[in-house]
């Protein structure tokens, strides 16, 4: 069985940049830089924002409002802050706002849905999107998207994206940890980002695996299981959206809502939605709930088998539904932590029954990608069919993202054999 490795790579790129919040070190520092800006005079106040509007306003959208948004959060401690001139306001929110590079350190651990907007391609060609896990200092991870096509040929291009990062329009709170944000129209999918915003991920939101989901009705939602990670916890969370200008953040309750790797079946099984899982960090499970939210029970679905695999397995995303079964990419974890990607097959009706599993990886790490932030890993979260090829985005070493493609008939050959 051939497998293609494309050599097309998602690289992190550091000029990414997103104007976040910055918090001093003590309520007192918070209050002395305040007392420094409003002891400056006008002309020494213009003469330091307009320096930092020069230097800085090519590297965001709507750099003013930004730091006046910044300044509104501050107001209750400026002694009469309302009466201050623009000038200063937006110098103080330029004080207390930080440049963060989202993806310096890597881009990795992709996953791929087909993009809601099919108009004006080709006869033959279909458009795509990437999500990618982004992680810059501190190792905080966030969520960004690259857009592709795949040609009547199933070659692959990426769409340059956009240079600058955008914040959501909009952050509405909901009690716990759920939430919603709301991008405009106007801002390029490659410019959205999704960063950390609840208590619960505020040191990361990790491997997302992003399904469309069709719904009973024939309606389809985009769905993404993710790792909310507070630095010390981790918790399963469910991104939702319709049209990726919107996302709805939904926690997951239930006593089987455990460890991390959810990934969610593109519809309904009968009658319930259908999950991934690894509770114990060793095996994979699957579990079925009648809502979305809320999953109580589980049962084994394979164990690590062999030699690839001794250590873990894992799922690498939702599965792909074919005539001959579930197909699920899975991911194993052998001596010296090498990350290998195999797959399995499960029952079309029964789920909980495998009925197929490769003995040997289907990608691994060769020469050229034994290196990165972690060595002799591949990974993915999800994989997408187009005309009896599956396409496959990985990881390369958690540092950069490829892609991989592979005949489907032969892989479903090769997963029925025995």
């Amino acid at each position: 069985m051939k497998v293609e490795k494309t050599r097309l790579f998602l690289k992190p790129n550091p000029g990414k940049v997103l104007l976040r919040n910055f918090e001093p070190a003590s309520e007192n520092q918070k209050l002395n830089i305040i007392k420094r800006i409003l002891d400056l005079s006008g002309s020494e106040a213009s003469d330091e924002y307009e320096k930092i509007s020069r230097e800085f306003s090519r590297r965001h959208r709507n750099t003013s409002e930004l730091f006046l948004k910044r300044f509104n959060r501050l107001e209750e401690f400026i002694p009469g802050g309302s009466d201050l001139s623009g000038t200063k306001q937006m110098l103080l929110g330029a004080a207390f706002s930080m440049e963060y590079a989202l993806e310096s350190t890597a881009l990795f651990n992709p996953s791929i849905i087909w993009h809601p907007d099919q108009s004006g391609l080709p006869e033959g060609s279909k458009r795509f999107i990437v999500s990618l896990r982004a992680v810059g200092e501190g190792h905080i991870s966030s969520i960004v998207f690259r857009e592709g096509i795949l040609d009547d040929k199933n070659n692959i291009s990426i769409e340059e994206p956009g240079r600058l990062v955008s914040s959501p329009e909009e952050i509405i709170s909901f009690p716990g940890s759920e939430y919603e944000i709301v991008y405009s129209s106007e801002i390029p999918l490659s410019e959205r980002v999704i960063f950390p915003y609840s208590p619960a991920e505020s040191n990361g939101v990790e491997d997302a695996r992003f399904v469309q989901f069709y719904d009973d009705d024939g309606d389809i939602r985009y769905y993404a299981t993710y790792t909310a990670y507070d630095g010390k916890k981790i918790q399963s969370q469910l991104l939702e959206t319709s049209d990726f200008l919107r996302f709805k953040v939904h926690k997951f309750t239930g006593p089987e809502v455990k460890n991390k790797g959810m990934a969610l079946f593109p519809r309904k099984v009968n009658g319930k939605y259908v999950m991934l899982s690894r509770q114990d960090n060793e095996n994979n499970f699957i579990m079925f709930s009648d809502d979305l939210s809320f999953w109580n029970s589980r049962q084994l679905l394979s164990e690590p088998a062999y030699r690839w695999e001794l250590v873990q397995i894992g799922n690498c995303g939702s599965p792909v539904e074919t005539g001959e079964g579930w197909l699920v990419l899975t991911h194993g974890v052998g001596p010296v932590r090498t990350y290998s990607i195999g797959a399995m097959l499960l029952d079309l009706n029964d789920p909980g029954k495998v009925i197929g599993r490769l003995k040997e990886p289907l990608i691994s790490a060769d020469e050229n990608e034994r290196e990165g932030y972690v060595p002799n890993v591949v990974y993915t979260c999800g994989s997408i069919v187009k005309d009896d090829e599956l396409i496959i985005p990985y990881a390369v070493s958690d540092y950069a993202g490829s892609f991989a493609k592979v005949k489907l008939s032969d892989l479903l050959d090769e997963l029925t054999s025995d």
